[in-house]
């Protein structure tokens, strides 16, 4: 039972309620005993607070408090006081007020933590942050990321929508590999072949055909053979298509449109996770973002660096870094645009450039320090897809269902993509995209690492 009936008060709006009693419900985050004074911090969803429990004012509350330790849920009665100026924590939204407490109930015990979580940062190696996972994500500062990457995802709702878009959901199981390739986790469907989407794009595609202007958030899968800090096996992906196109440009007006949006409410809306995360700047674009041919910005490389890849057909880590950097003493901003990458490395539903066949009209949005979004126009001839899917090494009967909108009429179209986690992590400055996944599937881990699995499997077997 609670130890009262009133109403509870969230700790965000104790400065509002000075002199009043308030029920506050949280975790405790820290404890420090003095005597007869215990001091704790207590966190809710919209921040934390320090309360004091004073055995002089209530014997029962600091009883209560001696058996307390971090993450024990608990419920209290206190007075909400203000601190004095010179106690005041003014790096806090809270921290010109306190809590007299008059009354503690625990509401759920915590086990001794492995580590300690009191502290304003998480030295842990990424290893041992993600093994405790459940635990971690309580930390402000691991908290913060995901509260910051939601407000990247509802940005781009929110800026598509006011577009006229229609948000559509689409499968995660499919007959065939969209893109091609063998980087696919393969599916027991019913004793049939399957595979795990590697992208929602011949779904949205033909949703171009029933709404016009659709995006999605669509987990997608990657069976990539490797670890590196920017890819993970499953990500989120935040897809774009629209069709009535007048131009393979319309469609990097409208990523750049996006991209300046969601940094724009990242600045606004996330002022304290941005302050709890030690950011000094996040990113805007001031000047129109620069759009550079795959073979000039090679060039450019070149002439920077003197590292040739003057030949490769798509750009390396290193030279995605470096046009970041141009991009940056250019305008102001480390984004740009690269274009017209060969046909023979873009899948096969891409438009290939009328002029030059061996190129096509698609780009890549660099961003900061590495890709961000990959999109172009796509054909929309029915007979001229045939032809690519056949080339691509693919078999007609295994996109019927694809092939039906372009069969019976299907717009210039085109759209593109952006990955959540990776969006996250180079706007926050982190040093893995695992660190900007809740939960991180790769070549070693789903939940936990793989090794410890195989372990326990063994055990059972």
């Amino acid at each position: 039972m609670p130890i009262t009936n009133s109403t509870r008060t969230l700790i965000s709006d104790c400065p509002d309620k000075i002199g009043k009693e308030v029920v506050l419900k949280g975790f405790v985050r820290v404890i420090r005993s003095h005597g007869k004074l215990v001091f704790l911090d207590l966190r809710d969803r919209s921040g934390a607070v320090q309360v004091v429990v004073n055995q002089q004012i209530s014997e029962k509350a600091y009883k209560e408090s001696l058996g307390l330790r971090p993450e024990f849920a608990i419920e209290l009665i206190g007075l909400v006081k203000e601190r004095p100026k010179t106690a005041a924590a003014k790096e806090s939204s809270t921290g010109a007020v306190e809590i007299e407490a008059k009354d503690i109930k625990i509401l759920s015990k915590a086990e001794v933590l492995p580590f300690d979580m009191g502290g304003p940062n998480l030295n842990l190696e990424l290893p041992t942050l993600l093994d405790y996972r459940a635990l971690t994500l309580r930390h402000p500062k691991i908290a913060a990321i995901f509260k910051i990457q939601e407000t990247i995802a509802s940005s781009f709702r929110s800026a598509l929508k006011e577009e006229g878009f229609t948000e559509i959901f689409v499968p995660s199981i499919v007959p065939t590999a969209t893109e091609g390739g063998a980087e696919v986790f393969s599916v027991n469907y019913y004793s049939r072949n399957a595979y795990l989407a590697q992208s929602p794009q011949l779904y949205k595609q033909i949703m171009v055909g029933v709404f016009e202007k659709v995006f999605t958030v669509a987990h997608a899968y990657r069976a990539e053979p490797s670890i590196t800090t920017r890819h993970l096996s499953e990500y989120v992906s935040l897809d774009v298509e629209f069709g009535f196109i007048n131009s393979w440009e319309d469609l990097m007006n409208a990523a750049e449109k996006l991209i300046t949006s969601i940094l724009k409410n990242v600045r606004e809306e996330n002022k304290n996770e941005i302050s709890t995360l030690g950011i000094n700047e996040i990113p805007q674009i001031k000047k129109a973002i620069p759009r550079v041919k795959l073979v000039d910005a090679q060039e450019l490389i070149f002439k920077r660096t003197g590292m040739d890849n003057r030949n490769a057909p798509d750009l390396n880590p290193s030279d995605e870094k470096e046009l970041c950097v141009w991009a940056k003493e250019e305008t102001g901003a480390p984004f740009v645009f690269v274009t017209h990458f060969p046909t023979k490395k873009r899948p096969f539903y891409t438009m290939p450039d009328p002029s030059d066949q061996e190129s096509t009209l698609s780009f890549d949005l660099l961003g900061i320090s590495e890709e961000w979004v990959t999109g172009g126009q796509r054909i929309n001839n029915y007979e001229q897809l045939l032809t690519h899917i056949k080339k691509w090494g693919n078999k007609k009967e295994n996109f019927e269902i694809y092939l039906q909108a372009f069969r019976y009429g299907m717009p210039p179209e085109g759209g593109f993509a952006l990955g959540l986690e990776r969006v996250t992590k180079d706007i926050l400055g982190l040093a893995n995209v695992r660190e900007a996944s809740l939960f991180p599937r790769d070549m070693e881990r789903i939940d936990e690492r793989l090794s410890v699995i195989n372990k326990k499997d063994k055990k059972t077997s």
